[in-house]
């Protein structure tokens, strides 16, 4: 079909995450069995805010929709207060009633196991609807860092320098900072139906031009998005500024 990537540019961070938040209250309320992909960091947590307030004011109803993360870091456990899996419980799991959420298990013994668990468990719940996905200043979206190939599967990737930094403000110290994680491949990304990416502020820019108006190169993963059906590109003014 038609390839689109759709660019919409508002003036704050708020109303980004408004839009974002309402294109995944749509897709529930037309599928409330929706298969939800989920991401962590700074950038989802005003539109998982909005997604409680709603669920909280009765318009939302999570109970038959289930959701998967994209990453993990390896060797934390669930419980760890860096993990993934507790970040995602605290600000959002834990306010809502959604009863089935994978993220990936990064304290699993075999890890190769289950990054294939992992992709079976999405292939058997039919594929995700709609996949949250923020932009690292590289350009990395979930884990997948530049690289002289595109991935496909779920995989075991090395943190670059840039994400070890970028992420060392939720740690003790840069030596606390796990140096790998497990991540959704940039082919299983692609598989989801919608894909709605949120950036914001002037440190993105850059990665912002790289993926709508560079080349589609694996040195910046996000451009790959340029051929998805159906990628809506969710941008504040600042990090819109160089396009």
């Amino acid at each position: 079909g038609m390839k689109a990537m759709h660019v919409r540019v508002y003036d704050s961070q708020r109303q980004t995450a408004l839009a974002a938040a309402s294109l995944f209250a749509a897709k529930i309320l037309s599928k409330p069995d929706a298969v939800l992909g989920l991401a962590t960091g700074s950038t989802p947590v005003d539109t998982y805010k909005l997604l409680i307030k709603w669920h909280k004011d009765g318009m939302l109803d999570f109970s038959r929709c289930r959701s998967f993360n994209l990453d993990e870091y390896v060797g934390l456990t669930p419980g760890h207060p860096c993990s993934y899996r507790r970040f995602m419980d605290e600000e959002l799991f834990s306010h809502i009633n959604m009863k089935e959420t994978s993220v990936p298990l990064g304290s699993a013994p075999d890890l190769q196991a289950e990054t294939q668990r992992y992709d079976a468990m999405i292939e058997q719940a039919g594929g995700i609807d709609i996949q949250l996905l923020g932009l690292g200043q590289n350009g990395h979206i979930g884990f997948n860092e530049p690289d002289r190939s595109f991935s496909y599967g779920t995989q075991v990737v090395t943190l670059t320098k840039n994400t070890i930094k970028a992420n060392r403000r939720f740690f003790g110290s840069e030596e606390d900072v796990p140096r790998q994680a497990i991540s959704l491949g940039i082919g299983g990304i692609m598989k989801a139906r919608q894909i709605v990416l949120i950036a914001y502020g002037v440190s993105k820019a850059q990665a912002v031009r790289e993926m709508v108006k560079g080349p589609v190169d694996p040195v910046c993963p996000a451009s790959v998005l340029q051929l998805h059906h159906d990628a809506v590109i969710l941008l504040d003014a600042q990090a819109a500024s160089l396009l």
